[in-house]
């Protein structure tokens, strides 16, 4: 048996083809399990999730019913702020006039004797100081006359 140049080729491609084969059977296997576990961590994210959203929709169901007592409690303080500034609206005036009315004329009286005593004493000063500047002026000039006839 004799084999020809055809059949060592042959021989040759089919242990080549073999060969590719086994190494490009290694990454496929790889791939195949990393798909796998890519699979598996979607199943477990898909299976945490839904006990998340059950939570998330419980707080957002809670959030909705504290709203709700926040916004009734909101709409009784407007009620009260209306009421306050109608009364102080009504009341402010009244205590004006009140204050006025009581306090203000006897104030006014008093302010009025203050002035009156204070420009009093000022005047008075003033008058007493007028009066001394006058000696004063007066003598020296009594002296300044007393002092040219004895020159002469």
């Amino acid at each position: 048996m004799q084999i020809t140049f055809g059949e060592v080729a042959g021989l040759i491609a089919a242990i080549a083809f073999l060969l590719l084969v086994g190494v490009l059977a290694v990454p496929l296997l790889k791939l195949g399990r990393t798909v796998d576990q890519a699979t598996r961590a979607m199943t477990q994210v898909a299976d945490g999730l839904g006990p998340t959203l059950a939570n998330i929709n419980t707080t957002i169901d809670g959030v909705n019913e504290t709203l709700v007592g926040v916004n009734g409690q909101l709409i009784k303080v407007d009620v009260m702020t209306t009421n306050v500034q109608q009364v102080t609206t009504t009341n402010a005036a009244a205590m004006t006039t009140l204050f006025a009315s009581t306090v203000g004329g006897p104030l006014v009286r008093v302010a009025a004797v203050t002035y009156g005593v204070r420009h009093a004493i000022v005047a008075r000063r003033e008058g007493e100081l007028q009066r001394e500047a006058t000696a004063r002026i007066k003598s020296e000039r009594k002296a300044a006359r007393r002092s040219r006839r004895g020159r002469k």
